[in-house]
């Protein structure tokens, strides 16, 4: 109901535009916008009080005029182009930063207690390489780390391990439907 609305208002404000807009171009004057009594009574006074306000307003100044047409600014003096101070100084080298190795910005001090990401992956590197040498203990003393902070990186991070899902096949009712649609046919 709303296309059909729609479509009715748009043909009634499409009506006869073209002569609305040219009626409207026409006029003469445009209207002034109404005034406020108390303006209008202000108006009033000062015409009956200064009745020459009016003339004296529609006439050219000669006076004034020539006195304008004298005056000429010229300027001797050149403001200086003036750089402004910076607070912080802007960098020399505006070459692209590379990208870091783990995605982030390796700090340069560690606190105690903490390790790095490149460290992290070293230590369990090492770990999977020789165990018996990389242990938990030996680790945590390295690193200062706790050592049961060390034993659960150990036993949940493992990288370079691939792990595939289950075929989920087995478990279905009806396996692979594409598949005997293909023999069927």
């Amino acid at each position: 109901m709303g296309v059909v609305q729609s479509l009715v208002s748009r043909q009634f404000n499409k009506f006869n535009v073209e002569n609305r807009a040219q009626k409207i171009i026409s006029q003469d004057k445009p209207k002034p916008a109404p005034k406020f009594d108390s303006n209008l009574r202000d108006l009033e006074r000062v015409l009956q009080e200064y009745p020459e306000l009016v003339n004296k307003q529609n006439k050219k100044d000669e006076l004034l005029d020539d006195n304008l047409k004298q005056v000429y600014v010229t300027s001797t003096r050149s403001e200086p182009t003036r750089q402004r101070q910076l607070e912080y100084a802007l960098p020399l080298d505006r070459s692209a930063v590379d990208d870091f190795e783990f995605g982030h910005l390796e700090p340069q001090k560690v606190s105690k207690g903490r390790c790095t990401l490149r460290q992290a992956m070293e230590f369990i590197s090492n770990h999977q390489t020789d165990p018996s040498q990389w242990t938990a203990a030996a680790i945590s003393k390295r690193y200062d780390l706790k050592e049961s902070l060390v034993n659960d990186i150990l036993k949940h991070f493992k990288p370079f391990e691939l792990h595939l899902p289950e075929n989920k096949q087995k478990g279905k009712a009806f396996p692979n439907t594409s598949n005997t649609n293909k023999l069927l046919n």
